[in-house]
C-alpha cells in the first residue's frame, strides 16, 4: 500500500503501473530502426525521395491509427484496441522484414511498412485515453508526463541505444526481427498484468455516433482543433530530422554509431524533461509551460542543432549539448496531453481522437516537408521552416484556454489532497 501511494505522490496513477511499464518495452522494439532505417536504404540503392515517401507512407497510416485510437478506446475499451494494435505491428514487422527488407523489394516495403505503422498508436495512445479516464485532475499533468517519459523513453532511448548495440551482434535484419520479441513482453505487461478496470460507453449511445464525435468534437469546440495543429508542429522535427540530419551529420564526420548515441541522448534528456515539465505544467500553468519553454525553446534549439557543427568545428560534445537542449525543451508540449482533455467535460476520447491524430501526424508531415524542400531549398532551409513552425504552434497556444469551472474543479481538488 506504501508503495502504491508513492506511486500516486510521484505521478503514476497505482492502478496503472504495469501498463506504463508495458507501453515502455513495447515502444523500445517500435523504436529498433528509427535512427538508421533511411541511410540503410539509401546505401542500398534507394534515393532519399524514395526513403522520404516510405516514410511518409507509414506516417499516414500512423495518423489514422492515432485518430481511430482514441474513439475506439472509448467505444471498446483500451485493452481491445491495445490487442489490434499489437495484431496489425506484428504482421506488419514480419511482411517488411522477411519479404521487403530481405529481398530489396520497395513496393512489399511500402505496404507493410504501411501497415506496421497502424500497430503502435493503437496501442500507446489508446492508454493515453486510459490514463485521462482514470487519474485524478490534479496529477493529470503529471500522469501525461510520465506517459510520455515511458513513450519517448522506450521509443527514442532504448530503442536507439539497443539499436547501435544489436546491429553490430546480429545485424540489420536480426535486429529488426528482434523487435517482435520486446513488442511482446511489452504487450504482456500492458494486457495480461495490468487488472485496471475500464468502463466504455458502449452501452451509453451507439458505436457509430461516438465515432462521429472524433470528427464533429472541433466543430463544438474549435479549440480541440487548435490543440491538434499545436500537436503536429510540436514532434515534426523529430520525424523530420532521422530522414536527412543522419547524412548531413556524416558531412561533418559523424558515424552512424556516433549519430544513434546522440540521437539516443537526446531523448534521454526529453525524457527526463517530460517529467519536470509535468510538475511544471501543474504548477506554472499547462499554457504558458507550452508556449515559451515548447515552442519559442524549440524555435531556438531547432536552429542551434542544425549550426552546432559548423559553429564548433564538428565537436562531438557541442553537438550533443544542443541536441540535448532541443530534446529538453520539446517536453515543454507535454502539458498539451492534459490540456486539451480538459477543454471539454464529455466526450474525452473525442479530444484525445485529434490530439492523438496531431501525434500522429508529424510521423507523416516530418518526412514529407523533407521530400517536398530539400531537393529546392536544401537541409537549411527545412531547418528554418521547422523553427518557424515551432514560433507559430506558442502563437496558436495562446487561444487554448480552459473552461473557468474546469479551472475552479481542478484547484478545488488539488486542495483537497
Amino acid at each position: 500500500m506504501a508503495k502504491q501511494s508513492t506511486m500516486d505522490r510521484l505521478g503514476i496513477p497505482s492502478h496503472l503501473k504495469w501498463g506504463y511499464l508495458g507501453i515502455l518495452i513495447f515502444m523500445m522494439g517500435d523504436g529498433v530502426e528509427q535512427g538508421w532505417l533511411s541511410p540503410y536504404l539509401v546505401s542500398h540503392g534507394m534515393s532519399m525521395e524514395q526513403s522520404a515517401a516510405l516514410f511518409t507512407v507509414y506516417g499516414i497510416t500512423i495518423a489514422i491509427s492515432s485518430w481511430f485510437s482514441g474513439v475506439l478506446a472509448e467505444s471498446y475499451g483500451p485493452r481491445k484496441s491495445m490487442f489490434m494494435g499489437l495484431l496489425l505491428y506484428l504482421i506488419g514487422t514480419v511482411g517488411f522484414v522477411s519479404m521487403g527488407m530481405a529481398k530489396l523489394d520497395y513496393n512489399a516495403m511500402l505496404l507493410f511498412y504501411a501497415i506496421r505503422g497502424f500497430g503502435y498508436p493503437l496501442f500507446a495512445y489508446s492508454f493515453m485515453v486510459w490514463i485521462n479516464y482514470r487519474s485524478p485532475k490534479h496529477m493529470l499533468g503529471r500522469a501525461v508526463g510520465w506517459f510520455w517519459f515511458v513513450f519517448t523513453g522506450g521509443l527514442n532511448v532504448l530503442g536507439a541505444y539497443y539499436s547501435s548495440w544489436a546491429l553490430d551482434k546480429m545485424g540489420y535484419e536480426n535486429t529488426l526481427w528482434s523487435s517482435i520479441l520486446w513488442v511482446l513482453i511489452g504487450a504482456f505487461f500492458a494486457l495480461v498484468l495490468n487488472r485496471d478496470k475500464f468502463e466504455t460507453k458502449a452501452s451509453k449511445g451507439s458505436k457509430v455516433q461516438e465515432l462521429m464525435n472524433g470528427l464533429t468534437i472541433v466543430k463544438k469546440e474549435p479549440k480541440v482543433l487548435i490543440g491538434g495543429i499545436v500537436r503536429v508542429i510540436n514532434t515534426t522535427a523529430q520525424f523530420a530530422f532521422p530522414v536527412f540530419l543522419p547524412m548531413y551529420m556524416a558531412e561533418h564526420g559523424f558515424n552512424t554509431k556516433e549519430w544513434l548515441q546522440i540521437w539516443g541522448t537526446i531523448f534521454t534528456s526529453n525524457i527526463a524533461f517530460n517529467l519536470i515539465f509535468g510538475f511544471v505544467g501543474d504548477r506554472l500553468g499547462w499554457q504558458r509551460t507550452i508556449m515559451w519553454f515548447g515552442g519559442v525553446g524549440c524555435a531556438i534549439t531547432t536552429v542551434l542543432f542544425y549550426y552546432s557543427p559548423v559553429w564548433f568545428g564538428g565537436a562531438y560534445w557541442a553537438v550533443m549539448a544542443a541536441g540535448i537542449a532541443w530534446g529538453g525543451l520539446l517536453a515543454g508540449y507535454v502539458p498539451l496531453s492534459a490540456l486539451v482533455p480538459s477543454l471539454v467535460k464529455e466526450d474525452k476520447g473525442a479530444a484525445m481522437a485529434i490530439l492523438n491524430l496531431g501525434a500522429g501526424l508529424p510521423v507523416f508531415v516530418g518526412p514529407a516537408i523533407v521530400g517536398l524542400l530539400i531537393g529546392t531549398i536544401g537541409s537549411e532551409g527545412v531547418i528554418w521552416v521547422l523553427a518557424v513552425l515551432y514560433l507559430i504552434s506558442a502563437v496558436f497556444t495562446k487561444f487554448i484556454t480552459i473552461p473557468e469551472e474546469e479551472i475552479r474543479e481542478s484547484e478545488k481538488e488539488l486542495n483537497t489532497v
